[in-house]
C-alpha cells in the first residue's frame, strides 16, 4: 500500500512535509480561499503556499483566519492576506475581492470552500435551515465566483475549483438540505465552464468524502464507533485526511489540469460507492421532536 501524505487532526500546519508535485507548481500565483481558515481549506491554503503560492483566506470570522494566517505565514514564508468576509453579502465580497487587489495585484484562482450543514430529517427542517444552507453553499459560490469574474477573471482568466460533496449522487438521509445545495454547485460548474471558457476560466468541483481531522466529520459522522465502521464498508476501508484533499485541489488549480474543466473530481476513496444509509439514525431524529 502506498505511504498515506501526512497530516495533523487540529487546524495546524504540517511539522513536515514531502512534495509529490514541484515545489514551484504555483509560484507566484495568488489564491483566493474562502472558508480558508480551518479545515480542508487551511490545509488547501498551506499546500498551495508550500508550492510557492500567496493567498487570502476569507471567512466571516477575522480572529480565526488572522489566526490561520499567522501559522500559515511561520511554516511556508509566503504571503497570506485574512479576511473577514460573509459569501452571502456582496458588498463585503467586492470589498474584500478590492482588498486582495490592491494588496497583490491579481487572483490568479479561487476556491470555493465556505459551506455550512447539520444533521436533520427533511421533515424536521425548518423552511429558514434550508433556505440558509443553500444561501451560503449554493449563492454564496455564485457570489463569490461572479465578483471575481467581473474584477479580474473576464480580463485575465483565472481558475475556479468549488469544493462540494458526494451527497446528491445516490441521496442521503438527513441531508436534503447540504446534497441540494451542492448539487447545485455541481451544475454551476458545469454552466459556468461553458459560457467562461473562451475567456480562459477553468471550473471545476472537488466532491470529498469522511475526512479525518474536519469539522465536519466531528460534527456528522456520529460516534467514533459509528465513523469507524462507515470507513471500513468503503474500498479503500479508511477515511481520507485533509493533505489527500488538499493534493487534489492543488492538483485542479495548477498547469496539471490545464485541460480540465467542467467535471467533479470524487475524492472520498470510493465511499459513495458502497457506504450504506444509516435509516436508524433516521429513525432516531424522527422519534425526536427537535426541529430546526
Amino acid at each position: 500500500m502506498a505511504q498515506l501524505p501526512p497530516d495533523v487532526e487540529e487546524d495546524e500546519c504540517l511539522p513536515e512535509y514531502r512534495y509529490l508535485f514541484c515545489p514551484d507548481l504555483l509560484q507566484d500565483k495568488v489564491a483566493f480561499i474562502t472558508g480558508g481558515g480551518s479545515g480542508i481549506g487551511f490545509r488547501i491554503a498551506e499546500l498551495f503556499m508550500r508550492h510557492g503560492c500567496h493567498t487570502v483566506i476569507a471567512s466571516r470570522s477575522l480572529l480565526r483566519v488572522s489566526m490561520a494566517a499567522k501559522k500559515l505565514i511561520a511554516a511556508t514564508g509566503r504571503q497570506c492576506l485574512p479576511l473577514s468576509m460573509d459569501v452571502r453579502a456582496p458588498p463585503a465580497i467586492m470589498a474584500a475581492v478590492d482588498q486582495a487587489l490592491k494588496e497583490f495585484g491579481k487572483i490568479d484562482i479561487l476556491i470555493n470552500g465556505a459551506a455550512g450543514n447539520f444533521l436533520c430529517p427533511a421533515s424536521a427542517l425548518s423552511f429558514n435551515a434550508f433556505r440558509t444552507v443553500v444561501d451560503i453553499d449554493t449563492i454564496g459560490t455564485f457570489n463569490v465566483s461572479r465578483v471575481l469574474y467581473e474584477k479580474f477573471f473576464r480580463d485575465h482568466g483565472g481558475v475556479i475549483v468549488n469544493i462540494t460533496a458526494t451527497l446528491n449522487l445516490r441521496g442521503q438521509v438527513l441531508q436534503v438540505h447540504a446534497g441540494s445545495a451542492k448539487a447545485a454547485v455541481d451544475a454551476m460548474t458545469r454552466h459556468l465552464a461553458v459560457e467562461w471558457g473562451p475567456q480562459n476560466i477553468r471550473i471545476n468541483s472537488l466532491a470529498p468524502g469522511p475526512i479525518s481531522g474536519t469539522e465536519g466529520l466531528r460534527r456528522l459522522g456520529g460516534s467514533p464507533a459509528r465513523v469507524s465502521t462507515k470507513a471500513l464498508v468503503s474500498p479503500l476501508q479508511r477515511l481520507g485526511n485533509k493533505t489527500e484533499i488538499a493534493h487534489s485541489v492543488l492538483y485542479l488549480a495548477s498547469p496539471l489540469a490545464s485541460f480540465v474543466t467542467g467535471t467533479m473530481l470524487v475524492v472520498d476513496g470510493g465511499a459513495w460507492l458502497t457506504s450504506p444509509n444509516d435509516t436508524k439514525q433516521l429513525a432516531d431524529f424522527e422519534s425526536s421532536s427537535a426541529k430546526l
